[in-house]
């Protein structure tokens, strides 16, 4: 079992930064790759970037530039650092994690981003 934490959400002005954590805990070990996904009322969950075991990183043309995602081996911790946020980055943030090829089924409780002035 793997169990993941979001946090660092909060209201931010547009223009603003913010970074996000996802903490990992349980049997992460075998963890090849972790994602940023975020959710916006009344749309579909998306993907916004991954980071794989090695460190390679990927992130969708939506917010290629603007944000960064990391992790802190030592903390077991992946970061998203959102930067020049915009009214529509408004959403909830999730992480997620991958074993092999296959993506988990299950998702934590996500952050509240909310972009507004």
């Amino acid at each position: 079992q793997v169990q993941l934490a979001e946090s660092g959400g909060t209201l931010v002005q547009p223009g603003g930064s913010l970074r996000l954590a996802c903490s990992q805990s349980g049997s992460i070990s075998d963890i090849t790759a972790t994602g940023w996904y975020r959710q916006a009322p009344g749309k579909q969950r998306e993907l916004l970037a991954i980071i794989t075991s090695g460190g390679h990183t990927s992130y969708v043309d939506l917010v290629k530039g603007r944000f960064t995602i990391s992790r802190d081996n030592a903390d077991n911790t992946v970061y998203l650092q959102l930067n020049d946020l915009r009214l529509e980055d408004t959403a909830v943030y999730y992480c997620n994690y991958r074993k092999g090829v296959t993506w988990s089924g299950s998702w934590g409780r996500g952050t509240q981003v909310t972009v507004s002035s």
